[in-house]
């Protein structure tokens, strides 16, 4: 039998047996229990939140909640930059029939190139026309799409410029762009937005800053030329577009008018169907903040809103609904309920006729450009005529910045705060322990259940017993014990990112420790085996409804490694707890470690270094992502928490870089020089341990010292 193998008789199953008849019904929904915890604290704070917009009742209500919803948006988007030159640049001109286009290329920031068009109809003369700022969704070729072509150019046809941007990751700005295959290296769009995203979010910023600061920035632009009302500026798009419109008017009080299409829902109905979307539409601490889809639009009044909507669309149409019956109460107490409104049609993701008729109408009469509303046929540009860059890609064209590169200098800032703090060990480990349990949303235990017993079986010199406890919500946490024969009073909880079943095969590690007198507990966390969906993307999902309320799935997890260290100090008669973790669940443990003392040894196999080591580094391994916290580089690292522990005995072997691999020796150095500050500051730098990584016999031997 290999190590990878387990007797058929010897189901490791705690809670879904092989057969309905050693199944928990109860328990038959479990691997989507980490997302119900998250949505269910989701709905309490929403409740809350809804309990303060009833209370609502005058204008003067309204305009105070206002002013907070402002101040509120600046902090969790911001903050933003000087606004430096744009250095616009035409880089050619179309003439077509009626109209012109001229291919622009602006700077958002220094050398963050933005890729854009400008769609002018003829016979304008001096007077000024309105505008109105498109955004694309997540189209890979963004606003150069057939669809959204059509739309731009019958608004052209009705006398408004049209200023066409590519958001960031689309069109011809993508940032992973491989000029072999001549796609993006990380995926589609959403992939292009997420995967930076992840790493904004580590450092405490977002997607969406860097999206919603390139519209406002087009704003600027807008505004600059001649040919355009600045008084008469709107906004739309649909999907992804539909984020940056909500976003970018509610930021920016010169668009007058805002048509945000197939996105605005709320929170409640996303929550309960498709989950969060990719990184951009998620504001950072945002429900936590008391922020829900209808205060990106009750913010602007009493400026024009019109929401479009589809009955069939996977953003929710009841949530739109509802969301438009709250917005409306505002619109109302302020006397301007004439300037919001919905319209829907049947549909699925996409602008039916019926609401671009509707939207057309409504730029017509907010931006005082009165004309027939119908939609008309379009002759769209070719692909060469609608082609910005000479190149087809900024960054090929023109190199410069991107959003990762822009998150990296920010972190590079906190970085070197961190390591200012770090100069008085006394005062700065304090700040850690505090700032990770704020930041990671940990909530202490406050009891521990009895488990319940499920099953066992008999091994040579050690027995397996099955048994589930309570987690930290209404949902349990199913674990293996294994129990030698001869116990040495001490016990391991052992962590494994597979789960619980991962080395529990006789030969496999679990096993070396039952047999070396360790009684060993190996736990299937949340979001992982029986209680896991089985994929990443669905962890992906739930670490970012973990940001938007506030928490982080390693505080959650570390919150229940606790329960389950105060579970042993309960049933043990006597003895030590120590931990073992591989891989991604290492930083799991050392924030349940640095939270419980009783956990008095840690090793940490194959783990990443540091969350800056994700930050700082291009390319990283998306399955680290939810075993990190957003925000915690504005006040800790991993080193920080590991420096925390001194002087338990701390083992660290394999450690890798944010990529899973080795990690160099330079790098390496820079990542455990603190954690090396702090043994010697506790006189007991022998009970620090780093080494390469190690297996078999080699790894056995670094555990017989770490026992020592």
């Amino acid at each position: 039998m290999t190590c990878g193998e387990v007797k058929a008789q010897e189901s490791l199953d705690v809670i879904r047996g092989e057969s309905s008849n050693n199944s928990w019904l109860h328990f038959s929904d479990a691997p989507n229990s980490l997302y119900h915890h998250l949505a269910g604290q989701a709905f309490e704070q929403l409740e809350h939140r809804s309990v303060s917009i009833n209370e609502m009742g005058s204008a003067d209500d309204w305009q105070r909640r206002q002013e907070h919803l402002k101040e509120v948006l600046m902090d969790i988007t911001g903050p933003y930059p000087e606004k430096t030159p744009l250095n616009a640049t035409v880089t050619r001109t179309i003439q077509k029939d009626d109209y012109k286009v001229e291919h622009i290329v602006y700077e958002s920031r220094p050398g963050f190139f933005v890729t854009s068009s400008m769609f002018i109809p003829d016979g304008l003369g001096t007077s000024q026309a309105p505008a109105i700022l498109y955004v694309s969704g997540h189209y890979e070729e963004a606003y150069r799409n057939s669809n959204y072509q059509h739309l731009i150019l019958n608004l052209v046809k009705k006398g408004f410029i049209v200023f066409a941007i590519d958001p960031v990751g689309q069109g011809e700005r993508l940032e992973y762009y491989d000029r072999n295959t001549g796609s993006s290296m990380v995926g589609g769009p959403t992939s292009e937005h997420s995967y930076p995203g992840a790493q904004a979010f580590i450092s405490g910023s977002s997607q969406a800053h860097y999206m919603i600061w390139d519209g406002i920035r087009a704003v600027d632009y807008l505004q600059e030329r001649e040919e355009v009302d600045p008084d008469r500026i709107g906004i739309t798009g649909m999907s992804g577009g539909g984020t940056q419109a909500a976003y970018i008017a509610a930021m920016d009080e010169r668009i007058y008018a805002s048509a945000p299409g197939n996105y605005i829902t709320s929170f409640t109905r996303l929550l309960q169907t498709i989950g969060p979307q990719d990184a951009e539409q998620n504001l950072f601490h945002g429900i936590a903040n008391g922020i829900d889809h209808a205060d990106l639009l009750s913010v602007r009044a009493p400026k024009p809103v019109l929401i479009k909507s589809t009955t069939n669309d996977f953003f929710s149409i009841q949530g739109a609904r509802e969301t438009a019956k709250e917005v409306s109460v505002i619109y109302e107490a302020l006397g301007s309920g004439e300037k919001f409104g919905m319209v829907e049609d049947d549909g699925g993701h996409t602008v039916t006729r019926k609401n671009r008729e509707a939207m057309y109408a409504f730029f017509q009469q907010h931006l005082d450009n009165p004309g027939s509303p119908d939609d008309q046929e379009t002759d769209i540009l070719s692909e060469d005529e609608i082609q910005v860059t000479k190149s087809g890609q900024v960054s090929r064209s023109y190199g410069g910045e991107t959003v990762f590169s822009l998150n990296r200098m920010e972190a590079g800032k906190q970085l070197a705060e961190l390591q200012q703090s770090r100069i008085n060990l006394g005062s700065h480990l304090p700040g850690v322990l505090e700032a990770a349990k704020k930041l990671s949303g940990y909530q202490e235990p406050e009891t521990v259940d009895n488990p319940v017993f499920t099953g066992r079986f008999q091994r040579s010199g050690y027995v397996i017993e099955k048994y589930f406890v309570k987690g930290e919500g209404d949902y349990v946490i199913p674990y293996l014990l294994m129990v030698p024969d001869n116990p040495n009073g001490k016990s391991v909880i052992y962590l494994h990112p597979s789960g619980k079943a991962a080395q529990a095969a006789e030969g496999g590690e679990m096993e070396w420790f039952a047999r070396n007198g360790f009684t060993v507990l190996a736990p299937d966390l949340a979001g992982i085996g029986e209680m896991g969906a089985g994929g990443s993307s669905e962890l992906r999902r739930e670490w970012r409804a973990s940001i938007l309320i506030g928490r982080s799935i390693v505080g959650i997890r570390a919150g229940d490694i606790v329960r389950l260290a105060r579970l042993l100090q309960k049933n043990a008669e006597e003895g030590e707890i120590y931990g073992v973790a591989r891989k991604e669940l290492g930083p799991v443990l050392l924030h349940a470690a640095v939270f419980e003392p009783a956990i008095e040894r840690v090793a940490l196999l194959d783990s990443y270094s540091s969350y800056s080591s994700i930050v700082l580094n291009r390319f990283y391994d998306t399955g680290f992502i939810h075993s990190t916290v957003a925000g915690a580089l504005t006040a800790y690292d991993l080193p920080d928490l590991a420096a925390s522990l001194a002087p338990r005995k701390l083992m660290m072997a394999g450690i890798t870089d944010g990529a899973g691999k080795p990690v160099s020796s330079e790098n390496l150095q820079e990542d455990i020089s603190i954690i090396k500050t702090a043994y010697q500051h506790k006189n007991a730098p022998e009970l620090l341990s780093v080494s390469g990584k190690a297996e078999g016999e080699k790894l056995h031997d670094l555990f017989k010292e770490w026992f020592k």
